[in-house]
């Protein structure tokens, strides 16, 4: 008898177990422990994730100054190095926050441990939340310590503080969500190499961050005018030096129309389990 009734009291009761979440509401408890875990995941080697982005942006600047700072005293108005400086600090927060995202799923993916993820208590808004929210702060924090690393070379004055919020923020979060849909397509790690070389690098060298688009001939201006990485760029800059190349009205709803349409879009991919439930 009492063997039975130390199994019986072996099991938990049903109060152990915590309520079903009514239908429609936020599993905040779930969307902070993904966030978190994202956050930790970075930080965990944070000599690759952060210190070694902020080495990679001060030897651009060297060879930039040391290049073309002796011949070009200037740029669409600005001087050569406070025009410089935005566009690489902007350049290394949208690298690392999509790379945060792509490697996270993509790691996850060839693991084989992605389940983990699919079987969570989380909705596909909920999980694109949770991840992108931890492509942000990593960028946030990359370009945090650019900035500061910059401060004793590149005279760094901050005109307009929201402009600058604004477009740290939008970028990193288009990247992030780009991450989310590159991390989802790839197969391999190949592929996400592909879509940085082919994709993001180009996007970004070409959007303005190393010259002004007012020295380009009119087709160019027009192409470099159709690059959502060119108005996050230009925005970030004028938040710094009061001036811009293109309309920050326009700039601000290009990154709002462009975030809105990639958040649908890895919302989608992530509801419907495309390449990961199959």
């Amino acid at each position: 008898m009492s063997n039975r009734g130390s199994e019986t009291q072996a099991f938990p009761s049903p109060q152990a177990f915590p309520a079903p979440l009514p239908h429609g509401s936020v599993n905040w408890l779930g969307m902070w422990t993904l966030f978190s875990k994202e956050i930790r995941r970075f930080m965990k080697v944070y000599l690759q994730t952060l210190i070694s982005p902020m080495i990679t942006t001060l030897l651009f600047l060297a060879v930039f100054a040391l290049s073309v700072g002796r011949v070009a005293t200037s740029a669409g108005g600005v001087p050569f190095m406070e025009f410089l400086g935005p566009g690489l600090i902007m350049m290394a927060m949208v690298q690392n926050a999509f790379a945060n995202t792509s490697s996270s799923l993509a790691i996850s993916k060839i693991q084989g441990n992605i389940v983990d993820l699919l079987m969570a208590p989380l909705s596909a808004a909920e999980q694109v939340a949770a991840m992108t929210g931890g492509g942000i702060v990593r960028g946030l924090v990359v370009g945090l310590l650019v900035t500061l690393s910059m401060v004793p070379f590149v005279p760094m004055q901050v005109m307009l503080p929201w402009l600058v919020l604004y477009h740290a923020i939008m970028g990193c979060l288009l990247l992030s969500l780009l991450g989310v849909i590159g991390g989802i397509w790839a197969d391999k790690f190949d592929h996400l190499a592909a879509i940085t070389n082919f994709i993001i690098t180009p996007l970004s060298f070409l959007s303005g961050t190393f010259y002004s688009i007012e020295h380009l001939p009119p087709v160019f201006q027009t192409i470099a005018l159709a690059n959502p990485f060119f108005y996050m760029i230009d925005g970030f800059r004028a938040g710094f030096t009061g001036h811009a190349d293109g309309g920050i009205m326009t700039g601000m709803v290009v990154l709002a129309v462009s975030n809105v349409l990639l958040l649908w879009a890895s919302w989608r991919m992530l509801y419907t389990g495309y390449k990961l439930k199959s």
